[in-house]
């Protein structure tokens, strides 16, 4: 008879993991990681394009500890992570693109929702780490508002798609912005919030 019990599937499914992709260079808090975006695709071959700035997860677990709230590009993508995680540390994950007047800017200037919604979110008060597993141009819009001096503290960038996926996310990681990444077109929700949850549930570690 099949296991139903989820924590012993989980620590299979990670298991197998460690058998598919062997030994990495990397931390054990970057390998968590790894697994969990593997996790989350059934892809192994992504533990190689998993990319992180220097020191990334230190700096985005401190953002949490000090009540950084997370910004979403899409809905699907807030629904995956733990926020009652995260409001033990008193942040919240927030997310703006079905917002009346990121709409109706969106419609006015020809521009995606995805643009307006990161340029509401910028100007927000407090610290925060923004969350893109679908829009390039969220992405993009970020390392513009960054350019112009606006603070983007932290990114989890993991757009997908054919057009512009991979390369706002090249483009991210030759920025100085703080970031965990995904080289070339797979990318999604899914793995934006492994990223995130990741880090929560190790925040104790």
């Amino acid at each position: 008879m099949k296991d139903n019990n989820p924590k012993k599937i989980e620590a299979k499914s990670m298991r197998l993991i460690d058998q598919e992709i062997g030994k990495l260079d990397c931390s054990d808090a970057e390998l968590k990681t790894i697994k969990r975006v593997i996790h989350a695709s059934a892809e192994p071959k992504l533990a190689s394009e998993v990319k992180f700035s220097q020191n990334a997860i230190e700096i985005m677990s401190d953002l949490i500890r000090e009540g950084a709230d997370i910004i979403t590009d899409v809905t699907m993508l807030k629904a995956g992570i733990n926020e009652h995680k995260l409001a033990e540390y008193g942040g919240e994950v927030k997310c703006f693109i079905a917002d009346q007047d990121v709409r109706d800017k969106a419609e006015k200037t020809s521009l995606t929702r995805s643009i307006m919604a990161m340029r509401k979110a910028i100007d927000l008060p407090g610290k925060k780490i923004f969350a893109i597993g679908n829009a390039p141009t969220a992405l993009f819009e970020l390392i513009n508002l960054s350019q112009k001096g606006k603070k983007v503290d932290f990114i989890v960038g993991t757009p997908v798609g054919f057009v512009g996926a991979a390369e706002s996310k090249d483009d991210l990681m030759q920025t100085e912005i703080p970031h965990i990444s995904l080289k070339g077109r797979k990318g999604g929700s899914a793995i934006a919030a492994s990223i995130v949850n990741s880090v929560l549930y190790n925040l104790d570690d």
